[in-house]
């Protein structure tokens, strides 16, 4: 595959695929693409097809393209990190940063040299370089767990931070080795100052910029259509003009300029943030699958049991160490930090900068050097794989792991949403009412159901109110409109099948009417409206749920109901959520409960003719006539 138009979409597919594949298993979405890349490269070139050949394929042009890439990620990462965050972790990541980095990296430097068996200079530089963790690691494997808040927001924050300050440290690092093969008698004096010089240059540098953007994109000084690709042509920028300054400085410019728009307050970014985040999977994915393709068997050929004794020794003592010895005396709980203790997977920058400075190293003498490429690629094997595949069952057995059922959000307190919310509570499931008045809440509060006194579009909600642990939202107020607003804002984050509201939607022609694009789904298959449900609700309508089985089918459950009653959703045996909606009906099966809408009950339900009943289960294929029926209460 000589053609770069077949490389690159085949980066893709596979990229996409193993995305998409983690997402269909839960498995960990980067050991897949580790391995798609693995596969279609050097496990293909042995077999004489190799699949995927990034280098011939790009040429010189692969590694401003990755460190492109990899500035573009950290951006994007540095634009998630609110400060409001740090009221609860502030103190821990702090620690991390900076006496983590010392100790890690002094710990790191003694593994390679007395384990690994490096010589001293490649052990140091190697030992900076492990500092880093990753954002292109953490945070896909935060986004696929449930860990909770803040040990979650304690390792977004460390990954991102540390990557430009590790990448510092190898170009420290290095630059001292340099001069000493140069000028036997160069001292750390001499290089140290104008490298950290340097460093703080990039980021003022960085800060800069955001300024200009976050001065330029409120007063309309650059049109809407133009303002993506303005930001992102600046990053790139950014990150080549400060590189001139000192090597890898452009990543902390990127990282700084990243952090510093996060938290001016710049309106106009809201709306950038869905195609900043496609951006961000699309570069993971290519990435990952080039540097795992381009690896060579010869590369792996320098490593042995004293290299394996290495990569224990970073898992079960490097790490744990230097979390524990950076965290003591802060307010993090223990079972928190030995979570943070435990999870450090490495990812790009790593194998990015190590693949760099292999090469460096040789020039100047230090023949280890061409041990860096295949001992990265172990290290981020084998911490991705005992992070990535742990990280869930370690959280619940230190108890930071978030509920494990999808929990229900419900914008509105209003007496059909209180009655909803009370129901879905003895059901499990958990539940949160939002609003933003006090007295519609006291309904909430009266019924000791879990409530969150707020508007829920503001943005200090995102920090003040964990959402992770609700996969569906129900926006149900007095105001359709609003319902409309919240599902638009909360369909990227959650999912346009995961936002529901009151109301069917209009007809696409009726101008009077809110489009469906912007609306969620509508409730009941009848779409009642706000209107609708408050009428009903005062005339005595109640919830009521039937669980299905073998012997009692949907048919069976749709007899007992009242013919006026509306089925609202069901839930499987997971605790998943499906909705009956105007536009779509879930499948019912055995174990599922299902939630009508009903009148109050008058006498007994119909029943229809015991024949009847006989010859539709008979066609359905539900077994015998005779078979005995157990029969639900219903409430």
């Amino acid at each position: 595959m000589e053609s770069q138009a077949l490389v690159i979409a085949m980066i893709g597919v596979l990229g996409i695929g193993a995305q998409w594949i983690a997402w269909r298993t839960g498995w960990p979405a980067i050991v897949l693409m580790l391995a798609a890349g693995f596969l279609a490269g050097p496990v293909a070139g042995e077999l004489g097809f190799r699949l995927l050949d990034p280098e011939g394929a790009f040429g010189d042009l692969l590694e401003p393209m990755i460190g492109i890439g990899v500035a573009l990620i950290l951006f994007e990462g540095g634009l998630s990190l609110d400060f409001r965050e740090l009221r609860h972790s502030g103190q821990a990541v702090i620690r991390l940063a900076t006496v983590g980095v010392l100790v890690g990296w002094a710990l790191g430097a003694a593994a390679g040299f007395y384990i690994a068996g490096l010589v001293w200079p490649v052990a140091i530089l190697f030992g900076g370089i492990l500092i880093v963790t990753g954002p292109t690691v953490v945070l896909p494997l935060l986004r696929q767990s449930n860990v909770q808040t803040r040990p979650a927001s304690v390792l977004k924050w460390e990954a991102i931070v540390n990557d430009p300050t590790g990448a510092l440290c190898a170009v420290i690092a290095y630059e001292y080795f340099r001069k000493v093969a140069e000028s036997p008698g160069a001292s750390v004096v001499e290089v140290v100052p104008p490298l950290i010089i340097a460093a703080i240059v990039a980021g003022l540098i960085g800060y800069a910029a955001a300024r200009v953007i976050a001065y330029l994109f409120p007063r309309g000084a650059i049109p809407e259509y133009l303002k993506v690709p303005v930001l992102f042509i600046a990053v790139i920028g950014v990150f080549v003009l400060t590189n001139q300054i000192e090597h890898e400085a452009g990543l902390v410019a990127v990282t700084v300029m990243g952090v510093g728009l996060a938290n001016m307050n710049v309106s106009s970014l809201r709306s950038i943030h869905p195609f900043k985040e496609n951006v961000a999977v699309l570069l993971v994915s290519g990435i990952f699958i080039v540097l795992a393709s381009s690896l060579r068997v010869e590369d792996l050929q320098y490593l042995n049991w004293r290299f394996l004794g290495f990569l224990l020794a970073l898992l079960f003592l490097v790490r744990p160490i230097t979390v524990l010895v950076s965290l003591l005396g802060t307010s993090l709980p223990w079972n928190e930090r030995l979570l943070v203790a435990w999870i450090a997977p490495r990812g790009i920058v790593l194998v990015a900068i190590s693949g760099l400075f292999a090469l460096r190293l040789t020039e100047i003498g230090y023949s280890d050097g061409n041990v860096l490429i295949g001992l990265s690629f172990a290290v981020v094997v084998a911490t991705i794989v005992a992070h990535g595949f742990t990280l869930n069952l370690v959280a619940k057995w230190l108890n930071v792991k978030g509920t494990s059922r999808p929990g229900l959000l419900i914008v509105g307190s209003t007496p059909w949403t209180i009655a909803l919310a009370k129901e879905m509570q003895a059901l499990k499931t958990p539940v949160m009412v939002v609003d933003s008045s006090w007295q519609r809440l006291g309904a909430a509060r009266r019924e000791g159901l879990p409530f969150y006194y707020g508007e829920i579009l503001n943005e200090a909600t995102e920090h003040n109110l964990d959402l992770a642990p609700y996969q569906v939202l129900v926006a149900a107020t007095d105001n359709e409109a609003y319902n409309a607003l919240v599902c638009n804002e909360f369909a990227h984050e959650i999912g346009r099948d995961s936002v529901y509201q009151l109301g069917e939607s209009g007809d696409e022609h009726d101008k009077h009417a809110l489009p469906e694009s912007i609306r969620g789904r509508a409730l009941f298959e009848t779409g009642f409206g706000v209107t609708d449900v408050n009428e009903r609700q005062a005339q005595g309508w109640v919830f009521r749920k039937t669980k299905l089985s073998d012997e009692f089918d949907f048919e069976d459950a749709q007899e007992k109901l009242p013919d006026s009653a509306n089925k609202l959703l069901l839930m499987r045996k997971s605790g998943t959520l499906r909705f009956f909606t105007h536009a779509a009906v879930p499948e019912p099966r055995a174990g599922d409960t299902i939630i009508s809408f009903s009148p109050p009950r008058q006498g007994r339900p119909r029943k229809s003719p015991p024949s009847a009943r006989r010859k539709r289960r008979a066609r359905a294929g539900h077994g015998t006539p005779h078979q005995s029926r157990r029969q639900p209460s219903l409430r």
